[in-house]
């Protein structure tokens, strides 16, 4: 009898983890979208395909390379392996991670954080690297960072490229609870003054400021967002601010992703995609299964962001089944 109950109480565990993991509802994509541990997802957007390049989620020095993911719809995802390796970033040491793909004149932009450096006598910082396809094989541009020290107290880290409607490119970035933006040369070799003078101009928007900032613009106004808490905890979520220019000033307005106790925990480090066909937007953003407390444990999820009928971002609701096919082609 009682290897009976032993027996009973397995097949118990069993039946309820596949309940768990079970099947999203036909034409979701079900969260995470695609397996293995990945985290800090950048979102693009080239031709008739949507694009995923994440961090791989492992210890620091374990973090040589980068895989993407593209899918023609937001349901099936097709894995490329090493667009990016370390190997082909000459003075990268260590732990690469937090990509910003960009597309400029027929050519892929990819920069990237690397060597986690603590002060401005190590070598490390923001990088860029180029490729002539979205799936690489990406090649160093510079032989160097393209930022390597602090300014401002910002880590040089977790950087975001974007494009205004006036054609100028700008980046965001920071660690250590400040950010701030640059203005690119077209050539994205090294930044150059703003109109009125300053290199890099400090925007951080709120004292809860971590990092990871992104930028995008709706409606004539600029959306700054950025994660808050401890990335390795269950508290990391994404808040954001809006302004008039990419400079601001910028007010924090609240947070709009978080941890759902039931679902998910450690829910940050986010991009967004924009589906101008049908104005649709969705949130891309990392997350820590229920039961895992490991920091590196992250994996990539999609969920539906709405806004409010005066422009604001409703609390997103993380979900397991995902998003609904939405195919880019006519």
């Amino acid at each position: 009898m009682e290897v009976r109950k032993v027996w009973q109480c397995v097949l118990l565990a069993v039946s309820m983890s596949t309940a768990a993991v079970a099947a999203p509802p036909p034409g979701h994509a079900g969260n995470p979208v695609f397996p293995g541990w990945y985290a800090d997802p950048e979102a693009a957007i080239f031709g008739d395909s949507y694009w995923i390049y994440p961090t791989t989620s492992r210890e620091y020095a374990a973090q040589t390379g980068f895989d993407a993911f593209s899918s023609p719809d937001l349901v099936h995802w097709t894995k490329h392996t090493h667009v990016l390796d370390i190997k082909d970033i000459p003075w990268a040491r260590k732990a690469l991670w937090a990509p910003s793909v960009v597309e400029k004149d027929g050519k892929y932009y990819f920069f990237f954080s690397a060597n986690d450096i603590q002060n401005d006598h190590e070598l490390g910082g923001i990088g860029v690297a180029v490729a002539d396809k979205p799936d690489g094989p990406f090649h160093d541009l510079l032989g160097k960072p393209l930022v390597g020290a602090f300014h401002n107290g910002a880590q040089p880290i977790d950087q975001f490229v974007f494009r205004d409607d006036d054609g100028t490119w700008y980046m965001i970035y920071g660690g250590w609870k400040h950010a701030n933006i640059v203005k690119l040369k077209a050539d994205f070799t090294a930044v150059e003054p703003m109109a009125d003078g300053t290199l890099f101009k400090e925007i951080t928007p709120a004292p809860e400021y971590v990092e990871g900032p992104m930028m995008f613009k709706r409606g004539g106004k600029y959306y700054f967002m950025w994660s808050e808490g401890g990335w390795g905890g269950p508290d990391y979520s994404v808040a954001y601010a809006i302004g008039d220019s990419p400079m601001g000033p910028f007010k924090r307005l609240g947070k709009i992703l978080q941890q759902d106790p039931k679902i998910a925990t450690g829910a940050g480090h986010h991009s967004v995609f924009h589906v101008p066909k049908d104005d649709s937007w969705y949130i891309v953003y990392h997350r820590r299964p229920l039961g895992h407390t490991k920091a590196n444990d992250r994996e990539t999820a999609i969920d539906r962001m709405y806004f409010d009928k005066d422009g604001r971002i409703l609390p997103v609701k993380i979900t397991n089944e995902g998003v609904e096919a939405n195919p880019l082609r006519q």
